[in-house]
């Protein structure tokens, strides 16, 4: 690995520690980018996306689509994990600790919110951060294609049924503009643009391919960083006047995220999928599309409420665990076969 991905741990901390910073002392900058929208998209999160994703997308033969599902287990065991299962434990788990066990801390209408934001996370399954645990694994890009594409198809239709259910809001404002949006800029711009570059720099020399990818593979971490400094900016003063609160929602997120990864590993090694098949898919199951979780908060409940800092928690929780997690995977894959 480079020097990016062997110290990813390390920037990402510091990306952490730099947006809380910045966004105590800079607030206007960061209000500043939260205003550049477009189409209910923040432009600057989408191009720092559209970093994170080119490198991976560069790598997709379409010629080699077809054969992912002539062995369908990984898209099977993403599906069960992402709708059977990762919504309703995070629901169940967030209202355990944030209504029983952590009752007497907090009040029960910001409970309810934290709630709310914790199960805006578990009906989002990760988009664009997946191919970026893919790298980090060595994953099929193809494969891992096929499942975040399918993924993103199926939220469109259960996004909002699973929301509302969970959320028991039968009236509940369906944000379908930023949905749809998030799937064409987060898989099918980046798709179409990845697909022309590798036709254009093989028919002319395929070393060029494996050079662009190895220069941009720093470009990606990059815009995974600098989207972890803005999303902490935007929230630096509710961070710095709510610490108890962070800890008290970190706890069943931690243990949402650890729980599904271990379900999904488990059962991956027990239908031996070969390793660039099984990291990417329990990765895929583990973590959430924060981006678009934080987006919905937002526009359903506000900037400053309970269910955007749940979220925003969520960001906290999860880069650091799936960072663990893929080293786990790195380190197990003598455990599956290929």
């Amino acid at each position: 690995m480079g020097m990016f991905e062997k110290y990813l741990t390390i920037w990402i901390g510091l990306s952490i520690l730099t947006g809380w910073l910045l966004g105590l002392f800079i607030p206007s900058f960061f209000i500043t980018i939260s205003q550049l929208t477009l189409f209910n998209t923040n432009i600057i999160i989408a191009i720092l996306i559209w970093l994170m994703i080119y490198p991976m997308m560069c790598q997709i033969e379409i010629t080699g689509l077809s054969k992912v599902f002539a062995k369908p287990k990984g898209l099977i065991l993403t599906l069960i994990i992402n709708w059977g299962i990762k919504p309703f434990s995070m629901a169940l788990i967030a209202w355990l600790f944030l209504k029983i066990i952590f009752g007497n801390f907090l009040e029960p209408d910001l409970a309810n919110e934290y709630i709310a934001g914790m199960i805006l996370l578990g009906v989002a399954p990760c988009t664009a951060m997946v191919f970026v645990w893919s790298s980090l694994t060595r994953g099929d890009p193809n494969y891992t294609l096929v499942q975040v594409s399918i993924n993103d198809l199926i939220m469109i239709v259960a996004f909002a049924p699973l929301a509302g259910l969970l959320l028991e809001m039968s009236n509940i404002a369906v944000p379908w503009s930023i949905l749809i949006t998030s799937v064409v800029l987060y898989i099918l711009i980046p798709l179409v643009a990845g697909v022309i570059t590798r036709k254009i720099l093989i028919a002319t020399d395929d070393r060029k391919l494996t050079k662009l990818i190895q220069l941009s593979k720093p470009l990606s971490i990059i815009g995974l960083l600098l989207t972890v400094i803005i999303l902490f900016g935007l929230q630096s003063d509710t961070i710095s006047t709510q610490l108890r609160d962070i800890l008290l929602i970190s706890i069943p997120l931690a243990i949402q995220t650890l729980s599904i990864f271990i379900l999904g590993y488990i059962a991956a090694y027990l239908i031996k999928l070969p390793h660039n098949i099984a990291g990417p898919a329990c990765l895929i199951g583990t973590s959430n599309f924060f981006e678009l979780a934080v987006a919905v908060a937002i526009t359903l409940f506000g900037i400053n409420s309970g269910a955007s800092l749940a979220t925003v928690v969520g960001v906290l929780i999860e880069v650091p665990i799936m960072l663990i997690l893929v080293w786990v995977v790195n380190r197990t894959v003598k455990w599956f076969p290929g």
